[in-house]
């Protein structure tokens, strides 16, 4: 059933309604290269039954998340926007589809090619790219890098919505890696302020890192199409470019080289920080004392940026959590965009502002004193594993490694950021 007939079964329908009816549609609006102007992809808009009050996306939206359906909800905009597309657009067109952040536990779905979802006999369809809204990036973030990954190894790419609506969300470029940086609308619409010079200066470092593309969102003027040009972005959306309808029954010219997928470097896995790092740098050994000072350090630039961070720490086990260390993490959790500790048996929320998890006994980062400080212009980590020395607390001795490689921090955050996972709620006696 289709979303007129929802309409006559009730003007104000419920989220439960419009799930179980499909009664979701899509509008796609054109992505133009900023230079030619030409059109190269088209991102899915999803809209609710027409004429109700959850037409708007961001009603409908907030609808699920109050009825606890926005993973339904999700996919089936997903599908919706695929179907549409699929019919009309094949490679090298690039068909940008919206995913939530908070729709990301292991059941998610995800096709290898469009054309999955629409039958046999009717092509791959076009390339696509998950496009993920920033807000609530911090939610799940274990979750979330995961679907990430289970996206790119399906072979589709990955845009970050919005990007500038939340300052703090720069710190997370370097997690996500990234195909495609859309730049928030108020970045083209507003009038230039440090704090938008802040995002540029962020933004055009990590592509430049990662070979990742700008694109501007918001574009109604011409002047405000220079603005994105001067920000950096090469590809942009907006009302001067072309508004979300349809897709036109005769498309523009197949673009000659489709939105970059796959460019950006894939990080490299480690079976855990420390081994990850040794393969690659110099190991040493030091006592604890020694590595206490280094790590306080490391903590510290995370106070000093005044650009928000990620900071994630493995402290082997809860009583190494001591109350000093408690009051240490709580103090960057009060403006990074992240603070993360592990260890066996750590709370949910050691200190305030501080997200927590548990390490398992068969987990090789239980043998390990690790932590890693990534932000937009700023990264160190700090990997060590336990010699097994009895003795003084302080007298302890460790091997370790100490790094300023940006790609081998990122690689130890994200490694740490994975295990950031919530234990399963108890099974029932």
């Amino acid at each position: 059933m289709h979303a007129p007939s929802l309409l006559a079964l009730a003007r104000n329908p419920t989220i439960a309604d419009v799930i179980a009816h499909r009664a979701v549609t899509a509008v796609y609006q054109p992505v133009a290269d900023l230079t030619s102007g030409a059109v190269v992809a088209y991102e899915a808009l999803a809209r609710g039954p027409r004429g109700t009050t959850l037409e708007r996306p961001d009603m409908l939206f907030a609808a699920a998340a109050a009825d606890g359906r926005t993973v339904e909800l999700d996919r089936l905009c997903r599908e919706v926007a695929l179907r549409g597309a699929g019919h009309a657009l094949a490679a090298p067109w690039t068909l940008f589809v919206n995913v939530e952040p908070v729709a990301a536990p292991p059941g998610v779905t995800v096709t290898r090619h469009s054309g999955d979802l629409l039958g046999p006999g009717l092509g791959p369809g076009p390339r696509v790219v998950a496009e993920i809204t920033e807000r609530n990036l911090t939610s799940r973030p274990a979750e979330l890098l995961r679907m990430v990954e289970r996206f790119r190894a399906r072979g589709w790419g990955i845009a970050l919505d919005d990007l500038g609506a939340d300052p703090g969300s720069l710190a997370l470029l370097p997690l996500l890696r990234p195909d495609v940086i859309k730049l928030d609308l108020r970045l083209v619409q507003d009038r230039p302020s440090q704090a938008i010079a802040e995002i540029a200066s962020a933004v055009n470092a990590e592509a430049e890192r990662s070979g990742a593309v700008v694109l501007a969102e918001g574009i109604e003027t011409d002047e405000q199409a220079m603005v994105a040009r001067s920000l950096g972005a090469t590809l942009g959306q907006g009302w001067l470019l072309g508004r979300p309808g349809p897709l036109p029954s005769v498309l523009p010219p197949s673009p000659l080289v489709g939105v970059p997928i796959g460019h950006v470097r894939p990080g490299n896995p480690m079976a855990s920080p420390f081994e990850g790092v040794a393969a690659r740098r110099t190991v040493r050994s030091a006592t604890k004392r020694l590595l206490i000072a280094m790590s306080k350090h490391i903590e510290g630039q995370a106070l000093a940026s005044p650009a928000a961070a990620v900071v994630l720490a493995a402290f082997q086990e809860r009583r190494f959590f001591t109350p000093a260390t408690r009051r240490r993490y709580s103090r960057p959790a009060e403006h990074a965009t992240f603070v993360g500790t592990l260890g066996a048996d750590l709370d949910p929320e050691p200190a305030a502002g501080v997200r927590g998890a548990h390490l398992h006994a068969d987990d090789p980062v239980r043998g390990e004193w690790d932590i890693a400080v990534v932000g937009p212009h700023f990264a160190a980590a700090l990997v060590a594993r336990d010699l097994g020395d009895d003795g003084p607390q302080d007298d302890r001795r460790f091997e370790y490694i100490l790094t300023h490689d940006r790609d081998l921090v990122v690689g130890v955050a994200g490694d740490l950021m994975a295990r950031m996972l919530p234990d399963p709620p108890p099974v029932p006696a």
